[in-house]
């Protein structure tokens, strides 16, 4: 009995093995509460997520990054400065309705403010009037400033963005996608003045000439629990938050885990039931968190390399020493990639320049590409290059040299030129030869003949 039972366990064993071997599941992706989402490596400009990323939406509010990102720039190349003082004018409303629930600072014709403050204004209450304001101190009128942001969005690489004005007003022609609002969100992120901003949870504007102190809190609640409490992410640096009844819910996140930093787009999002509270919660933020934290937990910096073994080989001319050389796969490819990805199987696509090269061929000489994809997305390429080198052979190489110069159109050309001159210069010698001695020959004859005038 005790033989059977033995006999069972042995036979159950590699069942048993096969549980902690078994292959890792296929990374499943989030289902996203939103019409528009992308996740974005920001360091390698790599997408990691997509849903209609690419996709026209409305973006609202998240507008604003892209007027901001123009106003640092203006600082940064002199134009203005953190401390400029500002004055509110009469356009401070421009395209602003009436009743509409846009969000303002308040501001008065005729205010005074510094650009970093009007900057606060924009990003942390998303005030619309502050908005405006700068775009007159950028570029003179709101106008060139909304062609400054398409000039600038086409230079970002923006394929799908249109904007009409600074704030993110509802338009029909003003659109964007989950993706270009990513780029965007990139580029202002170069700026410390903006990392700092959009950081911070609460911010105070000083009294000005016609207003008292103004206190202002951060509308992303990845970053602060005064608008919406219980969404505090601790890896989130900031982010820009955009609501339209058109547009949905949206938001721009960015977050850093040790030297990973992902830009998380969530558009077209709104409430939703999370277990534990009995409150709808902001669905923009749930989704924004999710996302973020997907890109954490399933991705990693991954180098590929194929090995320095030949992989090809490529016929070899005018040597002596080898008529072919191997050729093998240099460096490597880096990639964001999830973590249970057997790299094993990436796919290989081998196209060598020529079937043949004419020595010499140096060591290290790139005679081909290497292309590595994975279930037909293109990972990268690495060169093909020459294993070993081969030498020329100085008598092949003349004897081809002298060969291919008489093969050459021109020069077959001028020797057939040559040849009809030659053979023109023969014939009219020939002629002339001949002639002369017929001419010759009848002189003669008369002479002999001649018997003179007899007396």
């Amino acid at each position: 009995m005790k033989k059977y039972r033995f006999l069972s366990l042995l036979l159950l064993f590699p069942m048993v093995l096969t549980l902690f071997t078994a292959p890792a599941a296929a990374l499943e992706e989030p289902d996203l509460f939103c019409t528009n989402a992308v996740l974005l490596d920001a360091n390698y400009n790599e997408v990691l997520y997509d849903k209609g990323a690419y996709e026209k939406a409305y973006p609202a509010s998240t507008t604003k990054v892209m007027t901001a990102l123009l106003v640092l720039e203006a600082i940064e190349n002199g134009q203005l400065s953190p401390s400029t003082m500002v004055t509110a004018g009469p356009t401070r409303m421009q395209d602003i309705p009436s009743g509409a629930g846009y969000v303002v600072a308040s501001l008065k014709e005729g205010e005074v403010m510094s650009v970093e403050d009007l900057l606060y204004c924009v990003m942390l209450p998303s005030a619309a009037d502050a908005a405006n304001v700068l775009a007159v101190e950028v570029d003179g009128t709101i106008e060139d400033f909304v062609t400054h942001m398409n000039r600038k969005a086409g230079e970002l690489g923006c394929q799908n963005t249109h904007f009409t004005n600074t704030a993110g007003m509802h338009s029909e022609d003003h659109y964007s996608t989950a993706y270009d609002l990513a780029l965007i969100f990139q580029a202002a992120l170069e700026y410390d003045l903006f990392r700092t901003i959009i950081k911070t949870a609460a911010y105070t504007v000083p009294a000005t000439n016609l207003s008292a102190e103004r206190y202002f809190y951060n509308t992303n609640g990845l970053i602060s629990n005064l608008w919406y409490s219980g969404y505090v992410y601790d890896k989130c640096i900031g982010g820009k938050t955009g609501n339209t009844d058109e547009a949905g819910r949206c938001l721009i996140a960015a977050a850093e885990d040790g030297d990973t930093l992902l830009i998380s787009v969530v558009l077209g999002s709104g409430p939703m039931e999370q277990e534990g509270y009995e409150d709808l919660r902001q669905g923009q933020l749930v989704e924004s968190k999710r996302l973020l934290e997907y890109g954490f937990n399933n991705f990693e910096r991954v180098t590929i390399t194929k090995g320095t073994e030949p992989v090809d080989k490529v016929a070899v001319t005018m040597s002596r020493q080898a008529d072919e050389v191997n050729v093998k796969p240099q460096g490597s490819i880096t990639r964001t990639l999830p973590k249970d990805m057997d790299l094993d199987a990436i796919e290989t696509k081998i196209a060598l320049f020529s079937q043949e090269v004419e020595a010499p061929v140096e060591e290290g000489q790139v005679l081909g590409v290497m292309t590595l994809s994975y279930e037909g997305e293109v990972y990268g390429k690495l060169d093909l290059v020459a294993v070993n080198s081969v030498e020329r052979s100085e008598l092949l190489y003349k004897k081809e040299q002298f060969i291919s110069f008489f093969q050459d159109t021109w020069v077959q050309i001028v020797l057939a030129v040559v040849l009809l001159l030659a053979a023109f210069i023969l014939l009219r010698l020939l002629v002339f030869r001949k002639k002369r001695r017929y001419r010759s020959g009848t002189g003669a004859r008369s002479r002999s003949n001649y018997r003179g005038i007899r007396k």
